[in-house]
């Protein structure tokens, strides 16, 4: 028979006292003592007031009639009203919980513990060192208790798993959060520094000059969105970023791909990097120049390090995926979704556009934790077929206006001959950068190289 974890529940007080006396073998990390000391010193310092409200929340403590108490003394002083055992007790009664807080008695033991106030800060941090602990050890029955189920994908358990961790270390950050110039600046003037040479790079290359210029490269933390309608060279531009990256500067890059096999991309990579007619490949029509011009590619393209994910398709998969191959390969360089829309959470939804901006939020905020550019391709509503001027605008991004909320830049590809095949602008694509948080918005101008599943600088087109 399997024997799951049963987690400690923090019910009353009765239930405390026993685990005091030892009524349970292991107790969950605790310090009493220390409780005691906060509550009292407290009570009798305002200044230890300030000084603990900035360590600690009402949860951190082990019993919840010190939880109580805590709350009560927050209030008072944020009222302008003394916190003495004798005040603290009348707030307590007036609200009916003097009872469940000790009693008055229990408040005076608490300032008499004490001998001086000074050490109040030192006390609190020992109070919240233990309530980390303790949430630690109820994530980790939870994350027991799920694997003992094993209902749901794997990844999405192991994504679970990892969301339980992360919101432990998330909430150790109680501390003053408030920095100074002169905390921080010399770290800025060495970024500064290390800009230098970089042909003003400060973030990871595109492959694309004008795109370069205009972002300084894409940055750590950010969410690219990349948008289209069908057809207008969405995932070829993605894999030209992303072979700027793993090919050409040897960073690691991965792309997860929900509409495209590996052997697809594949070709895709081929064609741009040996400019061999990609529907050559598809069709097997291969000539001796074109095997000749992918054997002197293949080399590159094989040692690169990029990571071709096809099996991912939920948000929990692609998060669990993108963790595990950071912790695997610290350099990552970059992230390639293919494409949002694609993407599910599982489970019931409130509706599609609900899902999308969770499934959005949640894509920068893993950009923010991976310290990597996340790229999320995105598709864009019939809006510009219905319009005469069939140029796109963030406006037109399918299913949820979040998308546009959380992204750092918002690129946009439109080509003419899309819609025109007599286009004096064939062979061009616009990126129209319609967001961009860091900087001005305006269109950049490729050449489309479709045949190739590239695209180029127009300067480089006839190279």
């Amino acid at each position: 028979m399997t024997v799951v974890p049963r987690p400690y529940v923090a019910d009353d007080d009765a239930s405390f006292d026993e685990r005091e006396s030892g009524g349970l073998t292991r107790l969950p990390p605790q310090a009493l003592d220390a409780e005691r000391s906060v509550l009292g010193s407290m009570a009798m310092s305002q200044q230890a007031v300030i000084d603990c409200q900035n360590v600690l929340e009402p949860e951190d403590f082990y019993r919840p009639q010190h939880q109580l108490i805590y709350r009560v003394i927050l209030d008072l002083y944020s009222a302008g009203e003394p916190c003495d055992p004798v005040q603290l007790g009348a707030a307590l009664y007036k609200r009916g919980d003097l009872d469940r807080a000790g009693g008055a008695p229990y408040l005076h033991e608490l300032v008499q513990c004490v001998d001086t106030a000074a050490n109040a800060s030192w006390h609190a941090e020992i109070v919240r060192e233990k309530a980390i602990l303790r949430r630690l050890v109820e994530a980790g029955v939870r994350i027991t208790q799920s694997g003992y189920a094993g209902q749901g994908e794997t990844d999405d358990l192991v994504a679970a798993a990892a969301a339980e961790i992360a919101a432990v270390v998330e909430g150790t950050g109680k501390e003053d959060d408030f920095f100074l110039p002169s905390q921080t600046m010399e770290g800025t003037l060495d970024r500064i520094d290390e800009a230098k040479g970089q042909e003003g790079l400060t973030g990871l290359g595109t492959g694309f000059t004008d795109l370069d210029q205009l972002t300084s490269g894409l940055q750590p933390g950010q969410m690219i969105v990349v948008a289209g309608r069908p057809g207008m060279g969405k995932t070829t531009f993605a894999m030209d970023l992303a072979r700027a990256c793993a090919i050409k500067r040897n960073i690691p890059a991965a792309f997860i791909s929900l509409e495209m096999g590996i052997d697809e991309l594949n070709m895709r990579l081929l064609a741009a990097e040996a400019r061999v007619a990609l529907q050559h490949l598809r069709s097997g029509e291969v000539t001796d120049e074109d095997w000749t011009r992918m054997a002197r590619v293949l080399p590159r393209i094989t040692e690169a390090p990029l990571h071709i994910n096809e099996s991912a398709a939920t948000l929990g998969a692609i998060q669990a995926k993108l963790r595990r191959l950071k912790s695997r390969v610290p350099d990552l360089g970059l992230a390639v979704i293919d494409y949002l829309q694609l993407v599910t959470i599982g489970g019931r939804q409130e509706s599609r556009e609900r899902e999308v901006s969770d499934i959005s939020r949640s894509f920068k905020l893993l950009a923010k934790e991976l310290q990597i550019p996340i790229i999320a391709l995105a598709q864009l509503n019939r809006g510009p077929e219905m319009r005469a001027d069939k140029r796109p605008t963030k406006a037109d991004l399918r299913e949820s206006g979040s998308l546009e909320q959380d992204a750092d830049i918002v690129a946009l590809l439109y080509r003419d001959d899309a819609y025109l095949p007599e286009s004096a602008r064939a062979g061009e694509v616009d990126l129209i950068i319609d967001k961009h948080r860091n900087g001005p918005v305006t269109t950049i101008t490729l050449a489309n190289q479709l045949h190739y599943s590239r695209f180029v600088d127009m300067a480089a087109e006839h190279h």
